[in-house]
């Protein structure tokens, strides 16, 4: 049974995803996400929509091949939430489920995600992400700039 989480939930960190990395996550599409480490967070987390767009070939070829147009996706948001279930080394057999060609695996983690679950209203976050993970609505680093 999933529990029901009430929004915005200030104990959930986000991790910053470039469109339409984000928006294929939360279509259940890219069940992998790439790293350059691997993670010890499990659990639900926000799924934040930066503000820069993935331009990488392999970007436009996945928003293509699902029929996106990355102009219209939201970018500087929290568009839902997603589960991390696992973190391993990825291996070219993770490629089709991240979205990137094998050949880019290589040194990096894969973090198994499930459960995507896209926000009824977009919030925008109270304090701007400040590395991979950030806390939406919660100083947790004495550096992090409040939305301005």
């Amino acid at each position: 049974m999933t529990k029901s989480i009430t929004h915005p939930d200030h104990s959930l960190p986000a991790l910053g995803i470039r469109q339409p990395w984000a928006e294929l996550i939360l279509r259940g599409e890219k069940t992998i996400e790439i790293r350059s480490s691997q993670t010890k967070i499990r659990g639900t987390i926000y799924v934040y929509a930066s503000k820069k767009l993935a331009t990488t070939p392999h970007a436009v070829k996945a928003a293509s091949k699902a029929g996106i147009d990355v102009n219209t996706l939201p970018t500087g948001t929290l568009v839902g939430t997603v589960e991390i279930v696992d973190s391993f080394p990825a291996t070219e057999k993770h490629a089709a489920a991240a979205g990137v060609p094998a050949e880019l695996l290589a040194g990096k983690y894969g973090w198994k995600l499930a459960n995507p679950r896209r926000l009824k209203k977009r919030i925008v976050p109270e304090y701007l992400p400040y590395g991979v993970w950030f806390y939406p609505f919660v100083r947790k680093n004495p550096g992090t700039r409040k939305k301005q």
